[in-house]
């Protein structure tokens, strides 16, 4: 039995979806640091960053950062097909998860939280627009060099569901990257829609952003 800690509407998404293809056992376990109760304490024990998702295997083990939780259930079950068994498409595969967790990821931290990387933004909201502006723009760069660097086929990870594809449909989702990739990448939007669409990833997804 697999133990997550996460939240509704949050990168937890990911673990979930991953642990649904490879067909594990898992229990869940909501908190958050913007929302924290008696579970975010025994969180704090397991990662002192406070993240979510955090991972506990059924050893006891404690995975944190989705990239590297996704790569190992992917190791762990490689008739899943998270990842792929060509050397070559693997390494692919893993460059995108590393890039989205390097830019996109790092940019949307910044964007959620400016306080942390600016001293004197604590009180003042002109200078957190600021950063939020300026960064928001960076992301949506990132997420256009993305969508050049990994063409659909149909999938990102191939002809099958993979790693690659459920986390660049979670993290995509935050900060008007959807849209502005809709009107900047219209082929690599409807490549998201594609990998929304598919059964494991809409079952999650589903529960994480319900529409009303």
């Amino acid at each position: 039995m697999y133990t997550l800690y996460g939240k509704k509407g949050s990168g937890s998404a990911t673990t979930q979806v991953a642990l649904e293809v490879v067909g594990a056992p898992y229990k869940t376990i909501e908190t958050a640091s913007w929302e924290p109760n008696d579970a975010f304490d025994e969180l704090l024990k397991l990662n002192p960053l406070g993240q979510i998702p955090t991972l506990v295997l059924p050893d006891g083990t404690v995975l944190s950062e989705s990239a590297a939780i996704l790569i190992h259930l992917g190791e762990a079950y490689p008739q899943s097909g998270l990842l792929s068994s060509n050397p070559a498409a693997r390494a692919q595969a893993v460059r995108g998860m590393v890039f989205i967790a390097a830019n996109c990821y790092a940019a949307i931290s910044i964007i959620d939280f400016p306080e942390r990387w600016c001293s004197d933004a604590d009180n003042d909201d002109a200078v957190k627009e600021r950063i939020r502006t300026g960064t928001r723009a960076r992301l949506h760069k990132h997420w256009e060099m993305f969508a050049d660097l990994f063409p659909a086929q149909p999938y990102l990870s191939g002809s099958e569901l993979g790693a690659l594809d459920i986390h660049t449909a979670v993290v995509s989702k935050w900060s008007g990257t959807r849209k502005h990739l809709e009107e900047h990448r219209p082929a690599f939007y409807a490549t998201l829609m594609r990998i929304e669409a598919h059964p494991k990833v809409a079952a999650v997804f589903a529960q994480h952003w319900p529409k009303s």
